[in-house]
């Protein structure tokens, strides 16, 4: 007879078996992967972070930002000056200073377009986005313009004998990756977490109930931004180089419907949206690669008929069905 603890346990096990597994199979089988397919794997993994970063803004706190690129563009060109105009490419260095760089600009950014909200906080972030896009493109002394910084490579950790490759370079952002989760995911299950999806659903009463919904809106937005800005600092050196189409609307677009796609408001929805659009992206690139933007709305148009909520809560209702 099992005691109410071992059920717990049970219970518990069942809800992180799919967690636990889903990092078994991406630890496991990076070293038997194809250089093409281990360079998609990471970029998925990569993309998971930065989607459940825009989760953390767009799920739990209702806000839709079409400027999410930003942190990315912001992070990863932090990585690539430090590096190739000031020729600093410690590891300790580069990413609190990134980080640093990320939140300042989310801390910015978040002051002004929270004080507006619905469209008009919308077009505020593609506004910001599309400044920071030209802005990248103007400071040619220092962004390189157009052509963009290229030669970035991966950090230095300062170990004697040491020296990356793909592989484990790969394993780091898998680390990332899992310790983003769970520091979100402890975020989302607060108190904190519990009072964003509070005003998600009805900001009014919880204004009423002396909530400063402003505040904990800028709060959750400078958050994202650093998260955002975590996987602006894989991507750098992953991509060898930053571009101002990194800040476009086209990659904020992608970003916003991964999330969509894979249910917004769960952190594992958006992991499985980055899944599935970073393949098709890599579909596109080799088969039809000018049609990227137009095959990218398509999709969004056929999530939003068909796909209401998202891939996520389907794969949620059928592991609970089989196995829960």
């Amino acid at each position: 007879m099992i005691n109410k603890d071992g059920q717990n346990l049970q219970s518990r096990l069942r809800k992180l078996a799919p967690y636990i597994g889903f990092v078994i199979v991406l630890a496991i089988i990076a070293p038997f992967l194809p250089s093409y397919y281990l360079s998609m794997v990471t970029k998925i993994v990569i993309f998971a972070i930065f989607a459940i970063s825009l989760d953390l803004i767009l799920g739990y706190t209702g806000l839709v930002s079409l400027g999410h690129a930003t942190f990315l563009g912001v992070a990863g060109y932090a990585v690539g000056i430090f590096m190739i105009r000031l020729g600093i490419d410690s590891f300790w260095v580069l990413i609190p200073s990134a980080l640093a760089v990320s939140a300042i600009v989310a801390a910015f950014v978040g002051y002004i377009a929270l004080r507006v909200s619905g469209v008009y906080f919308i077009l505020i972030t593609l506004a910001f986005g599309q400044l920071f896009y030209v802005v990248a493109v103007k400071w040619r002394s220092v962004t390189g313009g157009s052509d963009g910084l290229v030669g970035i490579d991966y950090p230095s950790l300062g170990i004697a004998g040491f020296s990356w490759n793909s592989l484990s370079y790969y394993y780091l952002i898998l680390v990332a990756f899992i310790v983003c989760y769970l520091l979100i995911s402890r975020i989302v299950n607060s108190s904190f977490g519990h009072a964003l999806v509070g005003i998600r659903e009805n900001e009014t009463r919880m204004r009423s109930l002396g909530y400063n919904t402003w505040l904990y809106k800028y709060v959750a937005f400078i958050i994202g931004g650093i998260f955002g800005g975590v996987a602006g600092i894989a991507f750098a050196p992953f991509y060898g180089a930053m571009v101002p189409e990194h800040f476009n609307i086209i990659t904020s677009s992608m970003i916003l419907l991964m999330v969509v796609i894979g249910s917004p408001g769960t952190l594992y929805g958006p992991v499985i949206g980055a899944i599935f659009i970073v393949v098709i992206e890599q579909m596109a690139s080799i088969y039809s690669p000018e049609r990227w933007p137009l095959i990218l709305g398509g999709v969004f148009i056929l999530s939003v008929l068909f796909l209401r909520g998202g891939i996520g809560i389907y794969v949620e209702k059928l592991w609970k069905r089989n196995v829960c």
